[in-house]
């Protein structure tokens, strides 16, 4: 009964979601304050979870992985977020008004469908910048980083090098019409299901939802420590179907996550890596 509660954890966490932002009173979402609550209460809880049925031992959160974890969950919200806002989501929103954009028609779809388009468009962007990320010299410098995490954790998703959390974060959306109370929910169970699919957690979805949505099988065998070639597979963050249409997409599961030596990067040196990683392919050439 216990696992099968934790199997239907994912998919009821999300379906939460979604019911909040489709039926929360007007003036809950007026006043501000729910979507905080809920994205918070939702991370706090994903990795509560760990703590009660964990998948791998090996995995198990400490302080020092906790703490790393919570200074990338804010720099990635309040430092990052931010700069997309102004930067990105500013600019194409002054592009969309300029160029006489405009999607009315999204806003009168029924709010389950504009969820799932937000969850689609955000993530076929995601899929083939991460896909690039590990086809290319320069943008796989920023990726790295992530990759040389030695074990999966509900907040994992938020540790890298700045850059690449800035670029995986990209994306089109600011040019659609959609609903906000739509755009939340998406957004939030997004974050719920790439939460899952790096926690510690003992959860093997149904099927139906695996098919669609990442889960931490498909991401740790992403993660493996077994070659950098076996890491070249299921890109989607949280939306795994476009790794199906791509062909990407495999089967399997790797309890051992790591890169190269698999050797814990400090702060310092994930901010630094893409500096360090050209520095020693300059010095291999010159050794040549």
């Amino acid at each position: 009964m216990k696992q099968a509660l934790f199997d239907h954890l994912p998919p009821a966490t999300v379906f939460g979601i979604w019911a909040v932002f489709g039926l929360a009173p007007a003036e809950w979402l007026e006043a501000g304050w729910l979507f905080p609550a809920v994205a918070f209460g939702s991370m706090f809880f994903i990795q509560l979870m760990e703590l009660v049925h964990e998948r791998h031992e090996g995995w198990r959160i400490n302080g020092k992985e906790l703490m790393t974890d919570i200074f990338y969950m804010v720099l990635v919200i309040f430092v990052i977020g931010a700069l997309s806002e102004t930067y990105v989501d500013g600019g194409l929103a002054q592009l969309k008004e300029s160029w006489g954009i405009a999607t009315p028609w999204i806003m009168q779809l029924p709010f389950l469908v504009q969820v799932l388009m937000v969850m689609l468009i955000f993530e076929f962007g995601q899929y083939w910048m991460h896909r690039a990320m590990h086809n290319n010299d320069v943008l796989w410098s920023t990726h790295a980083p992530h990759h040389h995490i030695t074990q999966l954790n509900a907040l994992k998703g938020f540790v890298g090098n700045p850059i690449e959390l800035f670029l995986i974060g990209l994306s089109v959306i600011a040019l659609f019409d959609f609903d906000l109370n739509a755009l939340l929910a998406a957004f939030l169970s997004l974050g719920a299901i790439a939460q899952f699919a790096h926690a510690n957690i003992k959860s093997n979805p149904p099927a139906w939802f695996g098919f669609f949505f990442t889960t931490i099988r498909h991401h740790s065998l992403h993660h493996t420590a077994l070659s950098y070639e076996d890491t070249r597979c299921n890109y989607g963050n949280s939306v795994i179907l476009w790794d199906r249409v791509f062909g990407t997409f495999k089967e399997g599961e790797s309890e051992i996550v790591g890169q190269d030596d698999r050797r814990r990067l400090s702060i310092k040196e994930q901010f630094l890596f893409p500096i360090t990683f050209f520095q020693n392919k300059w010095r291999e050439r010159a050794a040549e």
